[in-house]
């Protein structure tokens, strides 16, 4: 993917990353563009909601974390039992953690049947090692393919919200969790998706182009030593016009071609038509030089 990135962390530290970032967060963001290169589609609505949603689920780290971000399985085994002790977890009836199988990675899989699924889909044996969604290409890998292929939820995909006759970052939430925080997530896709076109955008127009010499010239420079009109370093008829005043020097262009073709830098061959055509100017007395202090 053609992204310009410093534009695109230029509008990511603004939003929804709230004016900073940290070298993690760039780097999470960069593994998971990588990784839909890979593995994903061309469409730039649906990695924008992908990472959107692991904006999310990872609490802003774009890092693949336990849940409640705990340092260890154990620490997250207590702190959803804590929770659970104090009523945080109500609309929980098992405790799914107590065997492993609280959320990992960058969308948070949890249950065994979806760690096994998405191992299914992804070639890795999440049921023996759940600890692999803690891996950032596997999770990355995993958190692409499971979307874009309903995974998580078998009939809601990332092509269905997200097609040529829709786009829907709030039904697409259905993707991984219901309508849980619906709005919020399709808040961050759209600051993720202006990003990615502004980056797209300034990628093509800054684009490198090759002089005949081989050496890349960023278009500003190139354009700038462009003149208007023709291209006097291929076409000496246009400088033949300009050295008709030089006295009617019959031939002109023909004896100045060898010179012309020998220049070869853009700016040198400017400034040296410049001193050819106001020489011209003054013969032919279109223009007259006056001393200073002259009346």
């Amino acid at each position: 993917m053609t992204l310009h990135l410093d534009t695109l962390f230029a509008y990511l530290r603004r939003a929804p990353f709230g004016g900073r970032l940290t070298k993690l967060q760039v780097e999470g963001v960069e593994r998971l563009i990588g990784a839909w290169d890979r593995h994903g589609s061309k469409d730039d609505r649906q990695l924008a909601y992908l990472l959107a949603t692991i904006f999310h689920e990872t609490g802003g780290r774009m890092q693949p974390v336990r849940e409640t971000f705990a340092t260890s399985d154990a620490q997250a085994i207590r702190r959803l039992d804590a929770a659970m002790a104090a009523g945080r977890l109500r609309q929980v009836s098992k405790p799914y953690w107590r065997d492993g199988w609280f959320g990992r990675g960058d969308v948070q899989t949890t249950h065994e049947r979806n760690y096994r699924k998405v191992g299914e889909a992804i070639g890795v044996d999440l049921v023996a090692d759940p600890g692999k969604l803690l891996n950032p290409d596997v999770s990355a890998k995993a958190a692409i393919v499971g979307m874009l292929q309903g995974v998580f939820v078998p009939g809601h995909d990332l092509d269905r919200y997200f097609n040529p006759d829709r786009e829907d970052p709030e039904g697409a939430r259905r993707i991984i969790n219901g309508t849980d925080k619906a709005s919020l997530i399709a808040g961050y896709y759209r600051n993720f998706l202006d990003s990615i076109q502004a980056a797209r955008k300034e990628a093509m127009r800054s684009a490198q182009v090759v002089l005949p010499d081989s050496n890349p010239v960023s278009p500003a420079v190139v354009a700038a030593a462009k003149p208007d009109g023709a291209d006097l370093k291929k076409d000496t008829t246009a400088i033949g016009g300009a050295l008709a005043g030089l006295g009617g020097i019959g031939g002109a262009a023909a004896i100045l071609k060898p010179v012309l073709e020998g220049v070869q830098s853009p700016w040198a061959l400017a400034a040296f038509v410049v001193v050819l055509i106001a020489a011209g100017l003054v013969l032919t007395g279109r223009v007259q030089l006056k001393a200073r202090g002259g009346v």
